[in-house]
């Protein structure tokens, strides 16, 4: 093993396997997910809590109870797990060390989700590209929160590029910074803080006081990651547009318009995504057949939507890689000087 193999650190070579693996093969349903296993542990929590704790203000202390269980047990669970296969690497078994690897390999993989995301998104463009809108409109809806089935070409292609600009940051970029300043346990730490917000961080009637918890912790957890990614995404698109203009018309729309999103950090990955393609996104947006007005993002031109969500593909792909590198260069730097 290369040097960082701790509980809290990470060898770079197992990061560059783990990202070589998700690119491959992605998330097959048949292995067991660490991010499912959160899933149905916050579901079966909330079912027992909200038995006790049921005024609006009981319910904002079991939203605070919910997180610090499941938030806590990640933490605990996920460091004894790498503490055991951490401990099974010293064996002098080969294939205790090799089975241990290969663990270690895995549970980093399902940390990040570049085959995801980017799978997720083609399947809309290439539905577009087909004209076949009624597809396109309901492979969108596997992705995104609000209404699709009255989307034109030009809202469904829109709201591709914001999602995926959007969850650049919640499953690839935040993971690889947790990865690369906490190991595997504060990057799973992580998962359950994103899960958490994912399953009961909404503002409706249910969860607006309940979920209250869960939506400011991931508001918290995304900041500092939410504006590396704007930063990646302006210098990512560069190399797709072969221009450095794309870099300052992405920095200038995610400074002036990354403040406009509702989220403190939805808006910075969106508005630089914009100003490297020179699209607007937002505006209003059908959520359970209510319109909700949202603050346009970037400048309209005359650029051709479906191109641009093909970019958009590239940039996180040059995004992720970059952000794999630098993530690889501090864990060696961790295992040298740390």
């Amino acid at each position: 093993m290369t040097s960082g193999y701790s509980a809290f650190g990470l060898p770079p070579a197992i990061l560059a396997a783990a990202f070589l693996l998700d690119i491959a093969v992605g998330d097959p349903r048949w292995l067991p997910h660490p991010v499912r296993i959160i899933g149905k542990a916050i579901t079966k929590t909330e079912i027992s809590l909200r038995k006790y704790f049921k005024s609006p203000l009981q319910e904002k202390m079991g939203g605070i109870l919910l997180v610090i269980i499941v938030v806590g047990l990640t933490f605990g669970i996920a460091s004894l797990i790498v503490y055991v296969i951490v401990g099974a690497n010293t064996q002098t078994s080969a294939l205790l060390r090799f089975c241990s690897v290969a663990l270690m390999v895995y549970l980093t993989s399902t940390t990040i989700a570049v085959r995801e995301l980017i799978s997720s998104a083609r399947l809309v463009i290439e539905s577009a590209k087909n004209k076949d809108i009624e597809s396109a409109r309901s492979n969108l809806g596997m992705i995104v929160g609000r209404d699709t089935q009255n989307l034109s070409e030009k809202g469904i292609l829109k709201a591709t590029i914001e999602t995926s600009s959007e969850n650049l940051s919640d499953g690839i970029i935040a993971p690889l910074f947790y990865l690369a300043i906490g190991g595997l346990p504060l990057a799973l730490t992580y998962k359950a803080i994103n899960t958490l917000d994912s399953m009961v961080g909404y503002k409706n009637d249910r969860y607006k006081n309940f979920g209250w918890a869960a939506a400011r912790l991931d508001d918290i957890a995304n900041y500092i990651p939410a504006r590396i990614t704007g930063a990646l995404i302006a210098v990512s698109s560069s190399a797709v547009f072969r221009s450095p203009f794309t870099v300052r018309d992405s920095l200038k729309t995610m400074l002036r318009d990354g403040r406009k999103h509702t989220s403190p950090n939805a808006g910075i990955p969106e508005a630089a995504m914009a100003g490297a393609l020179g699209v607007r996104l937002g505006g209003p947006s059908s959520y359970g057949g209510i319109i909700i007005q949202k603050p346009y993002i970037g400048t309209e031109t005359d650029v051709d939507y479906l191109a641009a969500s093909e970019k958009t593909i590239k940039v996180i792909m040059f995004s992720s890689v970059a952000a794999v590198a630098i993530s690889a260069f501090v864990l060696y730097a961790r295992g040298i000087y740390g």
